[in-house]
């Protein structure tokens, strides 16, 4: 399936990708017919950001923000489900006062907090008192268990992560870390969120998933789009699994990672990280214009 060239003599419009299932092929088809009913659900890091050794230095790719400008008004809504929290992924997408974004809605830490760019505001339940004990406890912890070396811990307001990525074996840390650190969350009254060579401790009952189904649902969406990279968006992929079943129709997306390749192989789509996705976007789009 193709598009024309684009007038913009600075672009090309990108072709807009055939899925390689069924059903991600009846996914896309619903799009195209009912954009005004669609929601297009998008993971933050990983996927509309590249992924940095320092959470705090990534932004979003930077030709994702125009790309999302141009979407979201043709759709119902474009939803960022995010695991940090909701003004941190606004910061560092660079979502706020942009034309054309009146549609867009972030979800942080997993559904917990809405910041709606049409009124510029989060709203968010009181904090999970056991994030507060685990954020004093996790360093005497790790000290405890000689897991300080290449390890970090990420502030996250509403859940606290312990990176590996730096570690002399980032993979055999974050192994050897899960199982105790899932000891200390049960403690606690949290759940670990396992991703990428990260652990985040996190209060349960929440996740992208739920995050997802919560918001189709309440727009009454008709055709639903989700894009990720990593284990802590498998819950959203079967949430579209799960609206596809109520006779939604959904396209799943894989932000190409040779780092979770479950992701990969339930997919419909799979691209090329967040330049791809960009792609995708603008694709979709120039498609609905």
């Amino acid at each position: 399936m193709g598009i024309p060239a684009d007038t913009d003599s600075t672009h090309f419009m990108e072709p807009l990708p055939t899925p390689a299932t069924q059903a991600g092929r009846d996914g896309l088809a619903a799009i195209l017919r009912r954009p005004a009913r669609t929601v297009v659900g998008l993971d933050f890091d990983g996927t509309l950001a590249p992924i940095v050794p320092d959470p705090e230095q990534a932004r979003a790719h930077p030709d994702a923000v125009p790309a999302l400008a141009a979407l979201a008004p043709r759709i119902a809504s474009v939803a960022v489900i995010t695991g940090r929290p909701a003004g941190v992924a606004v910061r560092h997408g660079g979502f706020a006062g942009v034309p054309g974004l009146e549609h867009l809605v972030v979800l942080g830490h997993y559904g917990a907090e809405r910041w709606d760019a049409a009124t510029g505001e989060v709203t968010a339940p009181a904090a999970h008192p056991g994030v507060a004990a685990v954020r004093a406890e996790l360093p005497g912890f790790l000290d405890g268990i000689g897991a300080w070396q290449g390890t970090w811990i990420e502030e996250k307001g509403r859940a606290v992560a312990v990176h590996t990525r730096r570690a002399a074996d980032p993979q055999a840390a974050f192994e050897a870390l899960r199982e105790p650190l899932t000891d200390l969350a049960t403690r606690h009254g949290l759940v670990v969120e396992p991703g990428r060579l990260v652990l985040e401790l996190r209060p349960p009952g929440m996740d992208k998933g739920v995050a997802l189904l919560d918001h189709v649902r309440r727009l009454s969406a008709e055709a639903v789009l989700f894009a990720g990279d990593d284990l802590g968006d498998l819950p959203a992929f079967a949430a579209v699994d799960k609206l596809r079943s109520d006779g939604v129709p959904g396209l799943l997306v894989c932000s190409g990672s040779d780092e979770v390749t479950e992701l990969r192989e339930r997919a419909d789509l799979v691209v090329d990280g967040p330049e791809g996705v960009v792609r995708l976007l603008r694709a979709l789009a120039a498609q609905l214009a």
